[in-house]
């Protein structure tokens, strides 16, 4: 099992936009979920800087969010796209393997 860490600081006036747009109930995990080695997404406020978040994506292996990022290219980069409105920086923190 593999976590892929991202950390976004919402813009402060799309706060709930954000939340929603990258939630386990958002359409990133709507995608996601189109495919069998996904197992869910964690969104992750920071408790002293409120703006903060991590998403935590959680998939079988490296090769299943590798081979999901091929297959729907054209999705993923439409929801990048539309998700730059809710956000002020990203910024892609690693693939982590559980131990």
């Amino acid at each position: 099992m593999v976590r892929i860490v991202w950390e976004f600081i919402a813009r402060a006036d799309r706060v709930q936009e954000f939340e929603h747009y990258y939630a386990n109930s958002g359409p990133w995990a709507a995608l996601f979920r189109k495919n069998a080695g996904y197992h869910g997404t964690l969104l992750l406020r920071d408790a002293e800087t409120p703006r903060r978040y991590l998403t935590i994506d959680r998939w079988e292996s490296v090769a299943s969010h590798r081979d999901m990022r091929k297959r729907y290219a054209k999705e993923w980069e439409e929801l990048d796209r539309a998700g730059e409105a809710f956000t002020e920086s990203e910024r892609h923190s690693g693939i982590f393997e559980e131990t």
